[in-house]
């Protein structure tokens, strides 16, 4: 088994508990509107983070929508007895592999726009 193999576990457990609130209930439209203009992302760490400088409005509410994610990867990452930051990545490599097309993404600090290719995920997710 290799050093992964736990937080993967883990992290597809944490799936099935994370599911129950959709990512959706989660986002208000103009949290919607950027992740589709791109100026809002997906990151490898399980955040949502930003392509271009948003507004205070805009910052603020995906300020919020990642202090829940805190929560919940802590939440189920103590359950599991795993790393909270080791948790949240491995929800990050999920959410990376299935990122809608036309969506940004981040991985290792460098942003980019999802075409109909897979991702090149990075070393931590497997890939």
């Amino acid at each position: 088994m290799s050093k992964r193999t736990p937080f993967l576990i883990a992290a597809l457990t944490g799936l099935s508990l994370l599911a129950a609130v959709p990512a959706a209930a989660q986002m208000d439209s103009e949290v919607e509107a950027a992740l589709n203009a791109g100026t809002v992302g997906e990151q490898a760490d399980g955040y949502l983070g930003f392509a271009r400088p948003p507004s205070a409005g805009l910052k603020a509410k995906v300020d919020a929508i990642n202090i829940k994610r805190r929560q919940g990867y802590t939440q189920v990452a103590q359950s599991k007895n795993v790393p909270i930051e080791a948790f949240a990545a491995s929800i990050g490599c999920h959410t990376l592999s299935v990122l809608k097309q036309g969506r940004a993404y981040n991985i290792g600090g460098a942003w980019a726009v999802k075409g109909a290719a897979p991702i090149q995920l990075p070393s931590q997710c497997g890939g």
